[in-house]
């Protein structure tokens, strides 16, 4: 288990963790009902629901969790915001679900959602990565592989690829979405990390 910050810090920084997740399922939703596809582990995570019946915001949870039985072999620690990435994304991801609309009709109206979807993302990854309260399950299997020698960007890809073709062959969304997050992602969570982190993050964010 990660240590715990001086009390003094732990509450902002518990806030910024919870409203950084709270952006993120948020932005996972609108890419969800824009429906011009998802991230990989998001393809994984649909193509799921849609064979099992599960909301996808459960199969997140169902699949952090399963991902976190990963980390013993690799020895990964787990801090709050691992355990807190596992649930809160998935809940808020549901729940938002269920006060969007199950489709939008107006083309237009579905690259807003979009591209609104992919930046409230990448903020509320600055927020809860920045807060440094632990990694996403997803996160950390991917630095755990890296400390055994693989570089951060294979295992990154390994993984990813893996997740994007099972979950299209399950009946994920793939489409332009799926583009513009794999290429997108880094660089925007590179930017606000920089200005949202509490803790002194190095220039560039690799892998």
């Amino acid at each position: 288990m990660l240590p715990f910050p001086p009390a003094r810090e732990l509450g902002p920084r518990l806030a910024r963790l919870f409203f950084g997740l709270t952006l993120f399922g948020l932005g996972l939703a609108l890419m969800v009902v824009a429906d011009l596809g998802l991230s990989p582990w998001d393809v994984l995570h649909q193509g799921i629901s849609r064979r099992t019946g599960i909301p996808i915001g459960t199969i997140v949870i169902i699949t952090g969790f399963a991902v976190l039985l990963l980390w013993i072999p690799l020895n990964e620690r787990i801090g709050i915001g691992t355990v807190a990435n596992a649930v809160v994304i998935g809940l808020v991801l549901d729940g938002a679900l269920l006060v969007l609309p199950e489709s939008l009709e107006n083309q237009a109206v579905r690259w807003v959602a979009l591209l609104a979807g992919v930046v409230i993302v990448a903020v509320g990854s600055g927020f809860y990565i920045g807060a440094g309260l632990g990694p996403g399950p997803r996160d950390g299997l991917m630095t755990g592989l890296a400390r055994r020698g693989i570089s951060i960007a294979w295992a990154r890809a390994g993984i990813e690829i893996t997740a994007l073709v099972v979950g299209w062959v399950l009946g994920g969304t793939v489409g332009v979405g799926t583009v513009i997050f794999a290429f997108g992602m880094g660089p925007l969570v590179q930017f606000f990390l920089k200005r949202l982190s509490v803790i002194p993050v190095a220039p560039k964010v690799s892998g």
